[in-house]
């Protein structure tokens, strides 16, 4: 239905495109597009919405979990864009989902990413693997300079968590 644009009765416009899709069924996977073709808003007036800030490759993406035929290598490529889209339309699965799969590989070079997004999307799953790869396998040490950037732009309430964590760790000592 998706991919051959069957009967599609909503346009949805993108930063660098449009795509088909159905309101039935980004009805019944969100509350939020839900609201949206349920009351007299321009959307289902106009048969059109329009998201400025997501690109036709994300959508499409986006658009596959919804209609539950997207891969799983699709999947992990667009998964922080798609957490993004997940905690804007209130899909809750996809966002647990991503909340997964960002958990299960963290390294060096995305863990304060992900810590940010994790605090962010309060993904206390991914926020808190995020902390104890940073503080109780001492990766802190590996990434300093990261690290001091980072504290300077976080949000306090993240970093205090972090302190917390910091001092729990040392009392185990």
């Amino acid at each position: 239905m998706l991919t051959e644009g069957i009967n599609t009765d909503i346009i949805i416009n993108l930063s660098d495109g449009s795509i088909g899709a159905h309101q039935a069924v980004l009805a019944s996977r969100s509350p939020v597009f839900h609201s949206m073709f349920s009351h007299n808003l321009q959307e289902k007036e106009l048969s059109t919405i329009n998201i400025s800030d997501m690109s036709m490759e994300v959508c499409r993406a986006f658009l596959r979990y919804i209609y539950g035929n997207i891969e799983h290598e699709e999947f992990r490529t667009h998964r922080l864009p798609l957490l993004r889209e997940a905690d804007k339309y209130d899909i809750l699965d996809l966002k647990e989902a991503c909340n997964e799969s960002l958990t299960e590989d963290i390294d060096a070079k995305n863990v304060l990413e992900r810590l940010q997004n994790a605090n962010l999307y309060q993904l206390h799953e991914l926020k808190s693997s995020c902390m104890r790869y940073l503080v109780k396998f001492g990766k802190i040490y590996d990434i300093r300079d990261d690290m001091n950037a980072f504290l300077q732009c976080a949000d306090r309430e993240l970093i205090a968590d972090m302190f917390n964590e910091v001092l729990n760790t040392w009392k185990g000592f």
